[in-house]
């Protein structure tokens, strides 16, 4: 038997990974580490540099590809079919250090946001002992980037995908969303001149980019400037905040 560290740590910067973190980086005698192509090699980069920083020894790394999603029989099963195909290239990295009894992954961000690690994990057999360690989230980073609260006082907010924002609309009797996972730029959908926006990319990172004001003014600027920073980096992770002006 052995247990599985989802390490959660942050969004790319190193500094973000906490005490506990990086103690459960060194205790690991296995750590899997996912390759997504070419273009988002930084994403294995960051994680390498990570635990450099991290350990005095190196320990063993496998890493693993990430298969494409398919989306013929629709987004959730195409999803779970995903999440099975992933979880097989976890199984075949851990089988194939089988005294390996101390086994992390390191989760962008936090393993509980918008993340499938844990369901992932649950179909691994045998089934290990999970340990989660919470990291800053995109959200997190976000919010102290711009030096803002994300609700106002009393006030509830929503944490949403922008497939949920295109499909749904706005929520009701909320003021506040966040949007992540939105390679779309969703925000297209809504009539831009009730909102304002905090945008950014590569939040907490060296190449972070913010942008914030009304989002029919600033709209197109956010636009341009996605494109240009996916097609210098080959990548982009980005999320937003969007705010309901009072009427």
């Amino acid at each position: 038997m052995y247990e599985l560290n989802l390490v959660g740590i942050g969004t790319g910067n190193p500094d973000h990974v906490t005490f506990q973190g990086a103690e459960a980086i060194r205790a690991a005698d296995l750590i899997l580490i996912p390759r997504k192509g070419e273009n988002k090699a930084d994403l294995a980069g960051i994680r390498e540099q990570i635990i450099a920083q991290v350990t005095d020894t190196q320990p063993t790394i496998a890493y693993f590809d990430i298969p494409k999603r398919r989306g013929d029989d629709g987004y959730l099963q195409g999803v779970d079919d995903w999440h099975d195909a992933i979880a097989l290239r976890w199984q075949d990295a851990i089988d194939s250090h089988p005294n390996a009894r101390n086994v992390a992954l390191l989760i962008w961000g936090d393993p509980s946001l918008y993340d499938s690690s844990l369901r992932i994990a649950a179909r691994l057999e045998p089934k290990p002992v999970k340990r989660m360690i919470p990291g800053i989230t995109a959200l997190q980073a976000l919010t102290a980037a711009h030096g803002i609260p994300i609700n106002d006082i009393g006030a509830p907010y929503v944490v949403t995908t922008g497939r949920r924002l295109r499909d749904e609309g706005w929520p009701e009797a909320i003021l506040t969303i966040a949007v992540m996972l939105d390679g779309e730029c969703s925000f297209q959908s809504l009539a831009m001149a009730d909102y304002d926006i905090w945008w950014g990319a590569y939040v907490g990172m060296t190449e972070e980019i913010l942008i914030h004001g009304p989002l029919d003014k600033v709209a197109e600027d956010i636009l341009a400037t996605r494109a240009q920073a996916r097609a210098d980096h080959g990548w982009i992770m980005d999320i937003y905040i969007l705010k309901k002006r009072a009427v």
